[in-house]
Protein backbone atom coordinates (compact mmCIF):
# COMPACT_ATOMS: atom_id res chain seq x y z
CA UNK A 1 0.00 0.00 0.00
CA UNK A 2 1.62 3.39 -1.02
CA UNK A 3 0.95 6.81 -0.31
CA UNK A 4 -2.62 8.48 -0.72
CA UNK A 5 -1.15 11.76 -0.53
CA UNK A 6 -2.35 13.43 -3.79
CA UNK A 7 1.19 15.74 -4.68
CA UNK A 8 3.00 15.82 -7.48
CA UNK A 9 4.49 12.85 -8.95
CA UNK A 10 8.28 13.27 -7.24
CA UNK A 11 6.74 13.98 -3.74
CA UNK A 12 4.31 10.47 -4.28
CA UNK A 13 7.28 8.51 -5.56
CA UNK A 14 9.52 9.80 -2.60
CA UNK A 15 6.37 9.17 -0.10
CA UNK A 16 6.13 5.50 -1.45
CA UNK A 17 10.10 4.57 -1.71
CA UNK A 18 9.95 5.82 1.99
CA UNK A 19 6.81 3.39 3.08
CA UNK A 20 8.45 0.83 1.51
CA UNK A 21 11.71 1.47 3.19
CA UNK A 22 10.50 1.95 6.26
CA UNK A 23 8.52 -1.32 6.14
CA UNK A 24 10.85 -3.39 5.18
CA UNK A 25 13.67 -2.41 7.90
CA UNK A 26 10.49 -2.65 10.43
CA UNK A 27 9.62 -6.03 8.84
CA UNK A 28 13.32 -7.58 8.43
CA UNK A 29 14.83 -6.13 11.83
CA UNK A 30 11.37 -7.53 14.30
CA UNK A 31 12.46 -11.32 12.28
CA UNK A 32 16.11 -11.09 12.29
CA UNK A 33 15.66 -9.80 16.41
CA UNK A 34 12.60 -11.75 18.01
CA UNK A 35 15.63 -13.96 19.41
CA UNK A 36 16.48 -11.38 22.03
CA UNK A 37 13.67 -11.35 23.74
CA UNK A 38 14.67 -14.73 24.99
CA UNK A 39 17.78 -12.84 26.51
CA UNK A 40 15.83 -9.94 28.11
CA UNK A 41 17.82 -7.71 25.55
CA UNK A 42 16.77 -4.75 23.54
CA UNK A 43 17.85 -4.36 19.99
CA UNK A 44 19.95 -1.60 21.29
CA UNK A 45 21.18 -3.42 24.23
CA UNK A 46 22.34 -5.97 21.77
CA UNK A 47 23.84 -3.50 19.94
CA UNK A 48 26.10 -2.67 22.30
CA UNK A 49 27.11 -5.94 23.42
CA UNK A 50 28.16 -6.20 19.99
CA UNK A 51 29.91 -3.15 19.44
CA UNK A 52 31.72 -3.76 22.69
CA UNK A 53 32.37 -7.22 21.41
CA UNK A 54 33.97 -6.50 18.07
CA UNK A 55 35.72 -2.69 18.72
CA UNK A 56 36.82 -3.14 22.23
CA UNK A 57 36.04 -0.38 25.12
CA UNK A 58 34.75 3.18 24.34
CA UNK A 59 33.05 5.91 26.03
CA UNK A 60 29.18 5.84 26.14
CA UNK A 61 28.95 8.70 23.42
CA UNK A 62 31.08 6.65 21.47
CA UNK A 63 28.83 3.93 21.24
CA UNK A 64 25.73 5.94 20.50
CA UNK A 65 27.42 6.82 17.51
CA UNK A 66 27.65 3.30 16.42
CA UNK A 67 24.50 2.23 17.19
CA UNK A 68 22.37 5.71 16.56
CA UNK A 69 21.10 6.28 19.51
CA UNK A 70 21.06 9.35 21.73
CA UNK A 71 23.51 10.24 24.52
CA UNK A 72 20.19 10.00 26.39
CA UNK A 73 18.81 6.53 25.40
CA UNK A 74 22.37 5.52 25.77
CA UNK A 75 22.88 6.09 29.44
CA UNK A 76 19.63 4.41 30.37
CA UNK A 77 21.05 1.57 27.96
CA UNK A 78 24.30 1.00 29.79
CA UNK A 79 22.50 1.59 33.06
CA UNK A 80 20.45 -1.43 32.36
CA UNK A 81 23.51 -3.44 31.03
CA UNK A 82 25.28 -2.90 34.15
CA UNK A 83 22.74 -3.86 36.60
CA UNK A 84 22.43 -7.50 34.49
CA UNK A 85 26.41 -7.25 34.85
CA UNK A 86 27.07 -7.72 31.18
CA UNK A 87 29.02 -4.19 30.89
CA UNK A 88 30.75 -2.18 33.56
CA UNK A 89 31.75 1.47 33.36
CA UNK A 90 35.28 2.37 34.32
CA UNK A 91 37.00 6.05 34.66
CA UNK A 92 40.39 6.55 32.50
CA UNK A 93 43.43 6.72 34.41
CA UNK A 94 44.95 8.99 32.19
CA UNK A 95 41.77 11.38 31.84
CA UNK A 96 39.66 11.09 34.52
CA UNK A 97 36.75 12.77 32.77
CA UNK A 98 36.62 9.79 30.72
CA UNK A 99 34.43 6.79 31.55
CA UNK A 100 34.82 3.83 29.38
CA UNK A 101 32.35 1.36 29.37
CA UNK A 102 33.88 -2.42 29.07
CA UNK A 103 32.30 -5.45 28.36
CA UNK A 104 32.48 -8.06 31.55
CA UNK A 105 33.25 -11.81 31.32
CA UNK A 106 29.35 -12.52 31.65
CA UNK A 107 28.38 -9.77 28.60
CA UNK A 108 31.53 -11.28 26.57
CA UNK A 109 29.83 -14.72 26.77
CA UNK A 110 26.31 -13.66 26.01
CA UNK A 111 27.24 -11.72 22.78
CA UNK A 112 29.31 -14.97 22.12
CA UNK A 113 26.07 -17.27 23.18
CA UNK A 114 23.76 -15.43 20.74
CA UNK A 115 25.74 -13.48 18.03
CA UNK A 116 25.82 -16.87 15.58
CA UNK A 117 22.11 -17.10 15.89
CA UNK A 118 21.51 -13.15 15.19
CA UNK A 119 23.82 -13.86 11.83
CA UNK A 120 22.24 -17.23 10.81
CA UNK A 121 18.86 -14.61 11.37
CA UNK A 122 20.37 -12.08 9.46
CA UNK A 123 21.59 -14.35 6.21
CA UNK A 124 18.32 -16.39 6.33
CA UNK A 125 16.22 -12.73 6.45
CA UNK A 126 18.05 -11.60 3.65
CA UNK A 127 18.04 -14.66 1.45
CA UNK A 128 14.84 -13.42 -0.37
CA UNK A 129 17.44 -11.17 -2.20
CA UNK A 130 20.31 -12.52 -4.30
CA UNK A 131 23.71 -11.77 -3.79
CA UNK A 132 23.50 -9.51 -6.38
CA UNK A 133 20.69 -7.77 -4.97
CA UNK A 134 22.00 -7.53 -1.49
CA UNK A 135 24.88 -5.97 -2.97
CA UNK A 136 22.84 -3.06 -4.57
CA UNK A 137 20.55 -2.53 -1.96
CA UNK A 138 23.62 -2.20 0.23
CA UNK A 139 24.95 0.55 -1.89
CA UNK A 140 21.86 2.43 -2.24
CA UNK A 141 21.21 2.18 1.87
CA UNK A 142 24.89 3.78 2.31
CA UNK A 143 24.32 6.22 -0.49
CA UNK A 144 21.03 7.45 0.73
CA UNK A 145 22.49 7.48 4.67
CA UNK A 146 25.76 9.34 4.02
CA UNK A 147 23.53 12.38 2.10
CA UNK A 148 21.47 12.33 5.47
CA UNK A 149 24.74 13.56 7.31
Amino acid sequence: MGTHYEGTEAEKLALDCYIELFRAAESVGQRINAHLRDHDLTTSQFGVLEALYHLGPMQSGELGQKILKTSGNMTMVIDHLEKQGYVTRQRREDDRRCVDIHLTTPGRALIEAILPAHVAGVVDALSALTTTEQTQLAALCRTLGLAQA
